[in-house]
């Protein structure tokens, strides 16, 4: 996810950084991006969990919807409250706040006694899942040197599958006694880590401390990656770069009402809402809730929805390898093609009451279609599409929506599949899918290997917009 922070995010001074540097800064990399994989594990791990808190609990389908989507709801606030509180205190705290507030969600959601306590665990979960989506990505480009940047950044992406697929793995461990509190607790362990982490190893972000004035301490951390040399010649380039990009031009969330910024927010908010509306998250939840239904026990459908997990990671694998060969147009187009004729079949496999087997292939395979598009290449493009001067506001703005979109798909969907049918649910999501499919042929510019000012210049041309008169790089 993206940052919800009102300042623009420059580009770290980290640059030239010999072998032993880029080893400190890829093992910082790897515990920053833990913040990643809690954000899959505690959205993964209440599709297994889910099973046995039900009847525990005795939850209706409401309840059990609303399970699963307080956590987002929790996400929505974390996320656009974490930005403001990252620029005033720092990345390396709230990096650390963010891994307590995932432990005290944890403790809570572990020793719940009925329903109303079971949400409030959620609830502050989600808070610290939101957090950070919105803090993570803009702590790995910080402390990244320009080189790397994109490999660290789908680092995030890569853990956040990873936490997923180990959620279902401890589904799984669990399910034989139905001991769905262990499922949740598991989580307490990468949160220590993160706490631990950011109190003993982690460093503040050199950008950070630069744009607050503090050229000593974050000379100080350059030059621990690189030399004292390099470190005064980066930190005034990038001191330069940073006074230039001000530029006296608005920032922050005024600067999407300006004209230029247009195509790119419609771009980015219709993407956002249909990689949700799209069903993934149905999936990811429901997953062993969708294939018992079909007509297998709660155990094996814990066993089955490890397929999707196993799927989810490497075809993100597959996205990585290839988004920079192929193009995000290629990939989007492909993805939410496969995303539609997956989605229709599956409800087909419903209505007609087709095998088990064929239903757990069709999600499969919707999931394949998915990660090698449609996911990675979402938060790819909300970097690419807008102006520097409305990048982090931009930014936040399509993470906001993707989180409301994620909310009311996890809260509505299994009452309206109680109401139509899930077959028929399934259908709405495929008719959204094929209607994003159309919007990105029609709108979305290709961003491979081409800087602002020709993407820009593409965006324009396909809403019919005429060129600038003056140059806005932003």
């Amino acid at each position: 996810m993206q940052a919800f922070s009102t300042a623009t995010v420059y580009e770290g001074p980290f640059s030239e950084v010999p072998p032993d540097g880029l080893r400190k800064i890829w093992l910082w990399a790897v515990l920053i991006a833990v913040g990643g994989f809690l954000f899959g594990f505690d959205t993964g791990v209440i599709s297994g969990a889910l099973l046995y808190i039900k009847t525990d609990f005795g939850l209706d389908s409401f309840e059990q919807s609303s399970v699963v989507s307080v956590l987002v709801l929790g996400a929505m606030a974390g996320a656009m409250g974490s930005g403001r509180i990252a620029d005033r205190i720092g990345r390396r705290r709230i990096f650390g706040l963010e891994g307590l507030v995932f432990l005290v969600g944890t403790v809570i959601a572990v020793l719940s006694t009925g329903y109303a306590m079971l949400v409030v665990g959620r609830l502050v979960l989600g808070l610290a899942v939101g957090g950070a989506s919105a803090t993570v990505p803009v702590y790995l480009s910080e402390i990244s040197p320009k080189e790397i940047r994109g490999r660290t950044l789908t680092l995030n992406q890569l853990l956040i599958t990873i936490g997923i697929l180990v959620a279902y793995l401890t589904n799984l461990a669990f399910s034989g006694a139905g001991d769905w509190r262990a499922m949740i607790g598991v989580g307490a362990v990468p949160a220590a880590v993160i706490v631990a982490a950011s109190l003993w190893v982690l460093p503040e972000s050199a950008a950070w401390l630069a744009a607050r004035g503090d050229r000593a301490e974050a000379r100080r951390l350059v030059a621990s990656v690189t030399n004292e040399a390099t470190a005064d010649r980066l930190l005034d380039r990038y001191e330069r770069d940073r006074a230039r990009r001000d530029g006296g031009r608005r920032t922050g969330r005024r600067t999407l009402l300006a004209a230029d910024v247009r195509p790119a927010l419609v771009v980015g908010l219709t993407l956002a809402a249909v990689q949700q509306f799209g069903g993934i998250n149905t999936i990811i939840y429901y997953a062993p809730t969708i294939i018992e239904k079909s007509g297998l026990s709660a155990s094996n459908s814990i066993v089955y929805s490890l397929a999707i997990g196993v799927i989810n990671l490497v075809m993100t694998l597959v996205a990585i390898r290839v988004i920079d060969r192929s193009g995000r147009r290629p990939l989007l187009l492909f993805s939410l093609g496969a995303m539609t004729v997956m989605m229709a079949l599956l409800g087909l496999s419903f209505v007609a009451g087709w095998s088990s087997g064929l239903s757990l292939v069709f999600m499969v395979l919707y999931i394949a279609g998915y990660a090698v598009g449609t996911g990675p290449v979402f938060w790819t493009l909300i970097g690419e599409i807008f102006p520097p001067r409305a990048r982090a506001a931009g930014s936040s703005a399509s993470t906001a929506v993707n989180w409301l979109a994620n909310f009311v798909v996890s809260l509505v969907f299994l009452p309206i599949a109680t109401v139509i049918g899930q077959g028929e649910t399934f259908w709405i999501f495929a008719v959204i899918a094929g209607l994003g499919w159309v919007f990105v042929s029609r709108f979305v510019p290709e961003t491979k290997e081409r800087d602002f000012t020709e993407v820009d210049a593409d965006l324009r041309s396909r809403f019919g917009r005429r060129a600038p008169t003056s140059a806005d790089p932003g």
